[in-house]
């Protein structure tokens, strides 16, 4: 395992969140250095399984050997399936991660960092046909303008669109430095970090078809999980945490919890959460992306 791919927010609280049975069946849906996945391991006995999903290729190097560990090379929108594949109708807990790991920053290669001249690729899963380089080059304006609105919340989104559409007819935008270069002037000043990781999130939460893979999940995980079974969920910014919240209070993600003919209402979940939980001033002083990070738990009803 890499120690520094990626340093687990919150792990204590994910533990105590999930209430784990030693001889239970967990379910981590976003592996990547498997520092949440080995901390699970060490409170099962030896009739306890943990079934790790993550679709990133360079999460597969840090795989745990441990005859208790299976590991699903698929993205966690398609849980059930492959619980099912595997022989599981349901499990005693699900833990969800949803940051993009540091790992996948830092990697040059992999196009996710305003940091490094790469092709912009944003792919988590590399079978994907869809790159950051094609929706920047041939999504309609309207479109463009939508992506970084709702999943940037870009301020100039309309004027940003117009820019890209009317640039990439001289030629196409295909690494950062095109982009940067196409983009400068629409780049606030000062606030050039900030802008660039709101256009960045628009992306790559659309090559990965993020939001609609988080409903699918979270929809999921409430027909496989056992009664009294946890879901514990980190997200790390409004888009994905709305979602979460919506779906443990509501058991949907939009409009009021539906009811019976005799006023009980429908709903999967037991917020366990009444607000979300945050890191502490001392975690987020060691390690800086838990300072957006929102935990929710929800218990099957």
């Amino acid at each position: 395992m890499e120690t520094n791919y990626h340093v687990p927010v919150m792990l204590q609280e994910c533990i105590d969140g999930l209430a784990i049975n030693p001889a239970g069946v967990y379910v981590d849906v976003t592996f990547g250095g498997g520092g949440h996945s080995r901390e699970i391991l060490k409170h099962l006995n030896k009739d306890g399984v943990l079934i790790a999903f993550d679709q990133d290729p360079d999460a597969q190097r840090n795989k745990i050997d441990d005859k208790r560990f299976v590991f699903v090379d698929q993205n966690f929108g398609f849980l059930k399936n492959n619980l099912r594949l595997l022989g599981y109708k349901e499990v005693d807990g699900i833990l969800a991660d949803l940051g993009v790991s540091s790992h996948q920053f830092n990697e040059p290669s992999r196009g996710f960092s305003t940091r490094f001249d790469a092709d912009l690729d944003m792919r988590m899963d590399k079978q994907r046909a869809l790159t950051a380089a094609e929706v920047l080059n041939t999504y309609a304006e309207d479109k463009l303008h939508k992506i970084f609105g709702i999943y940037g919340e870009v301020k100039n989104a309309k004027s940003l669109a117009r820019t890209i559409v009317t640039a990439r007819m001289d030629k196409p935008i295909v690494t950062l430095a095109d982009f940067k270069s196409v983009i400068a002037q629409h780049i606030p000043k000062g606030k050039e970090n900030k802008y660039m990781a709101q256009v960045f999130q628009a992306l790559r939460i659309e090559v990965n078809a993020e939001i609609d893979m988080l409903e699918n999940f979270l929809e999921q995980s409430a027909s496989v999980l056992k009664k009294g079974g946890r879901l514990v969920v980190m997200s790390y910014h409004s888009l994905e945490d709305r979602p979460v919240k919506n779906f443990l209070a509501k058991g949907k993600f939009q409009g009021e919890v539906e009811k019976d003919f005799f006023g009980n209402e429908q709903k999967p979940f037991q917020v366990i959460t009444r607000k979300a939980v945050m890191a502490d001033e001392k975690e987020v002083a060691m390690n800086s992306r838990a300072r957006s990070a929102k935990l929710r738990i929800g218990e099957k009803l």
